[in-house]
């Protein structure tokens, strides 16, 4: 089914067919961690700065999604896409596509100064799909520190 047959909208509020999507899509996105229930989905949808784009086949179902994060800082309002997910039975249908152009002019509406995100270079559709839009690859050093795992040990020991 292609793309222009969804219907892309801002989660407004905590359903269980929303709860179920996440159970479904984020292991598809990162295998290992632990999908959003209803207290941290809530939480999401009661951040301002946060917009929860699904997106939903005409049967209803969450085909998709896409978090897109505004945040104010000196040099002016920044937004940020993270956890572009596609259901594996909805990919190269342009349902990816249609999400990130949607968040794109959320973006430009909020009047963000920047839009920024980052992507695995083994994903190789998604990179190829963010130049097509427009995004240039930027030259900078990702530097990340993992909070919730446990620090590493200063003697070096195990």
């Amino acid at each position: 089914m292609p793309a222009t047959h969804c219907t892309i909208d801002r989660a407004v509020r905590v359903t269980p067919d929303l709860v179920a999507a996440f159970a479904d899509l984020v292991p598809q996105l990162s295998p290992g961690r632990t999908p959003p229930g209803q207290a941290e989905l809530q939480a999401i949808l009661d951040d301002e700065r946060t917009h929860l784009l699904v997106a939903r086949t005409p049967d209803g179902t969450i085909a998709g999604a896409i978090a897109l994060v505004f945040y104010r800082v000196p040099t002016g309002l920044r937004a940020r896409i993270e956890d572009l997910i596609v259901s594996r039975s909805q990919r190269r249908l342009g349902l990816g596509k249609a999400l990130m152009q949607r968040t794109i002019h959320l973006a430009r509406e909020q009047q963000a100064h920047v839009l920024d995100l980052t992507s695995n270079p083994s994903r190789g559709e998604a990179n190829r799909l963010y130049l097509t839009l427009g995004f240039q690859r930027w030259e900078t050093n990702v530097y990340r520190m993992i909070l919730d795992a446990p620090p590493p040990d200063p003697a070096g020991g195990a």
